[in-house]
């Protein structure tokens, strides 16, 4: 375990991060196209650029034009591919920053080759219903991919972590898209972090790993795991003792049952522990692990800590590892009620990041 003066802080593994990446283009035999968007899942999209380089990728994945606008001041060379459609106010933004927009239907393209046009990717959608032509209208825009070729076509798949058959569905759907346009020879992805997870060589082009790189796996079934990358630690900054009938917490939704211990945690919700985990979380305290006591305060996190013995300044580690005791990013969001991306990305950039740099 890494050490800081800070409060509160995350540890960041990018020794992992790279290793989650390799061992994904390992085993589906294509190129990486990494998502580093919404600041890479909340982790530092500076940082997983400096993981992510080694592995050559063919380019990198964000969500808007400021997020690639922030990759190329980083000095990201690669293409930089953006995965939400763009507002025609911000084609020009993008043409200057040498992004590459993801584009579906006619009047997107026409508009994209009106303002100066560049490479783009063609969204095909095969069950989202989020961006993208549908795969059933796919054969009205063939003049217009014949007059203006895309670089890449790609899908999304919706239920790519669950086991009802809807990757292969999708997957036919997209094909016959891709007949319906000519079968272009361009460049072709379709899986994210669950389809590779889950499957084996990929029959695509690229492949657009995102969660997966941090820590956050998709399933018992998939045939490999990531390693964790965050652990979420705080400072021990107050122990008290309580007395049978004591309250903690607002509300008092947690009274003392006879003696009990309460440690003060530096970090609450606006540091990104979800609230919902009142009374629900844990944390890992000199390899023990203990309950949260009462109410997620916003700058502060009780813990019950009457099993072990723990003082002011001890750590205590909210998500990750610690003394070989895991509280993974699922088991943590599962207990909050929300998903794996929500707890990453509500990471809040008020705790200090401490990354180790050098791949082990």
């Amino acid at each position: 375990m890494k050490q800081s003066p800070a409060r509160a802080w995350l540890d960041i593994e990018l020794g992992a991060l790279q290793r989650n990446g390799a061992a994904l283009a390992r085993r589906s035999g294509a190129r990486l196209l990494p998502m580093i968007k919404a600041d890479a899942y909340g982790l530092g999209a500076a940082a997983a650029v400096r993981a992510l380089e080694p592995l050559d990728p063919w380019g990198f994945g964000v969500a808007t034009v400021v997020e690639g606008e922030e990759l190329r001041g980083l000095g990201v060379v690669r293409p930089v591919v953006v995965f939400t459609p763009l507002l025609p106010l911000e084609l020009e933004r993008a043409r200057q920053a040498r992004l590459t927009p993801t584009l579906g239907f006619a009047a997107e393209i026409e508009a994209w080759a009106a303002a100066g046009g560049g490479p783009w990717h063609l969204a095909i959608d095969t069950g989202m219903s989020r961006a993208g032509i549908p795969w059933r209208e796919a054969g009205t825009i063939r003049d217009l991919v014949a007059a203006h070729r895309p670089e890449g076509a790609f899908t999304h798949f919706h239920s790519a972590e669950l086991d009802g058959g809807s990757v292969a569905e999708q997957e036919r759907r997209f094909e016959a898209a891709l007949a319906d346009i000519g079968k272009p020879d361009i460049l072709v992805h379709t899986e994210n972090s669950a389809a590779s997870a889950r499957a084996g060589k990929s029959r695509w082009d690229l492949l657009r790993p995102g969660i997966f790189l941090y820590g956050v796996g998709s399933g018992p079934s998939a045939a490999v795991q990531p390693e964790p990358v965050v652990h979420f630690r705080a400072r021990i900054v107050e122990v008290r003792k309580l007395r049978d009938g004591d309250t903690v917490s607002y509300n008092a939704t947690f009274r003392a049952s006879g003696d009990m211990r309460i440690a003060t945690l530096a970090a609450g919700y606006a540091d990104g522990y979800p609230r919902a985990l009142s009374g629900r979380g844990s944390a890992i305290v000199r390899g023990r692990t203990v309950p949260v006591a009462g109410r997620v305060t916003m700058d502060m996190i009780m813990l019950d800590v009457t099993a072990v013995e723990c003082g002011t300044g001890d750590i205590a580690t909210l998500l990750g590892v610690a003394d070989g005791a895991l509280l993974s990013v699922e088991q943590v969001a599962g207990r909050a009620e929300m998903s794996p991306y929500e707890l990453l990305t509500g990471l809040r950039s008020r705790i200090e990041r401490v990354y180790a740099e050098s791949p082990t």
